[in-house]
């Protein structure tokens, strides 16, 4: 049996982990995060928020385009302080998809009603 690609897995995890914090079910995202104990698996959860915060956050105004760029670069002296800790990792990834449900509300209050 082969093993899954690690790639599509993490992004796989992070839309899983969305879905839980879009849903606000916290017992679900804590289950997920808790769930990786391995910090390979937790930085490939970790790629596949960066590039849908990336993606989302380049069809934002330019003020708050820039605004998103900041934060992830403190997300990611986040994650460089935390690269041997799993439980600082695992930090990592929630505020991480805390800044995707931010930039996705920021979509929305865009939006023509």
């Amino acid at each position: 049996m082969t093993s899954p690609d690690p790639a599509a897995e993490g992004r796989r995890r992070a839309d899983e982990l969305l879905a839980a914090l879009t849903a606000a079910d916290d017992d679900a995202a804590e289950q997920l995060l808790t769930g990786l104990t391995e910090i390979r698996d937790l930085v490939f959860v970790g790629a596949g928020l960066t590039a849908i915060a990336r993606t989302e956050g380049r069809a934002l105004p330019t003020a708050q385009r820039a605004q998103a760029s900041t934060r992830q670069l403190q997300l990611g002296q986040l994650r460089d302080a935390n690269r041997f800790d799993p439980d600082g990792l695992r930090t990592w990834l929630r505020r991480s998809g805390e800044e995707i449900l931010f930039i996705r509300s920021l979509h929305a209050a865009a939006r023509p009603v």
